[in-house]
Formats: C-alpha cells, structure tokens, sequence
C-alpha cells in the first residue's frame, strides 16, 4: 500500500491521490452544489464546509443528516459498500420524503415552528433532487404508459402494470402519492 501520510500527495482517508486547491485561488467549494458533473456525495460535503463557514445552522445540520444517512447506508448490510450514484439520490429522495411527512404532522398538530423547521430542512434537500414533474407531465407519462401497456380497457385491475411502468421515469421526480392518483383517474375514465 502506498504511504498515505499528508506529505506524500495521498489523501489519508482514501489513499487515492489528491490535489489541493490551496494557492489557485480558487475556492474549492464554489459551485460545486449546482455542477451536476460532481458526484452527489461530493457535492454534499464540499456543500457542507461552505455552510458550516457560513454559519448556516439548518443547511449545516441538514447535510449533516444526510451524509449521516448515506454512511448508515453504506454499513448496512453484512458488508460495508460505496453506495452508487443512484443510491446516494435515493438516501437523499427518502430524507426529502421524511421531512414531508414530518411537516404535514406538525402542521395536523398545531406545531407550525416544528413545520417551519421541517419545511426548511426540506427546501435544502431541494437542491439536491432533480427537478419535479408538473401534473401536465405526470398525466403524459400515465396516459403513455396506460397506452404501452394496453391498460386502458381493463380498468383499475391493470393498476400494478401500470404503476410498474410509470415508477422508474417519475422517482424522485414527483410525488409517488399523486403519480398513484393520476394513474388512477385515468383507469377509471
């Protein structure tokens, strides 16, 4: 193995090489949240020393939590694993679904500054998904996958069928309760 120490140009926690930013003048954080080309957990820890920087305690805390939530993930299971890109979205789409369902409890209990939090908490991982479906888009992508699958006579029984076509183009794009409402008015039109 090669000497992973700080001199040795070798990042210690990987051993894999790296390069410093220090004298280029430019800071090594910038723009990483909106480049896409970054990996996603890249992103969130540079994003991380930026807001703790900048003193920002809900942005901090928040991709805090998520990077928390992507190492618990990574050590699941009987072997620890690197998760793959689509795996760090889906730990991140799952916290954004937790803080959702965090505020509409809030909310039903009268808790509007715990809401507040949650909403918050939920507009930080915003930045992190890829952009929401409109309903206009939703309807197209049901009624596409009404017609591939030849659902449209068979009623609210081809419910599954459809469902199985629509999940994949619509995750982390849009609400799974209201793609579920959309494929079902029109099965029933």
């Amino acid at each position: 193995m090669a000497d992973a120490s700080p001199s040795s140009g070798l990042d210690p926690s990987t051993g894999s090489e790296h390069t410093s930013s220090l004298g280029s003048g430019r800071d090594a954080s910038a723009g990483a949240e909106n480049d896409h080309s970054t990996p996603l957990k890249q992103r969130l820890r540079s994003n991380l020393t930026a807001a703790i920087k900048d003193r920002d305690k809900i942005r901090s805390g928040t991709i805090r939590m998520v990077l928390s939530a992507i190492s618990e993930a990574e050590v699941a299971g009987a072997e620890a694993i690197e998760l793959s890109e689509q795996q760090v979205l889906d730990v991140v789409i799952r916290e954004a679904k937790k803080r959702r369902e965090a505020e509409e409890a809030y909310l039903a209990a009268g808790r509007s500054e715990l809401a507040e939090r949650e909403q918050a908490e939920r507009s930080v991982l915003a930045d992190y998904l890829p952009a929401q479906l409109s309903a206009r888009d939703i309807s197209t992508i049901v009624a596409e996958a009404i017609e591939r699958s030849g659902a449209a006579n068979v009623g609210m029984k081809a419910m599954g069928k459809v469902m199985a076509i629509v999940t994949p183009q619509t995750k982390g794009k849009a609400d799974g309760a209201a793609v579920a409402a959309e494929v079902r008015r029109q099965l029933a039109t």
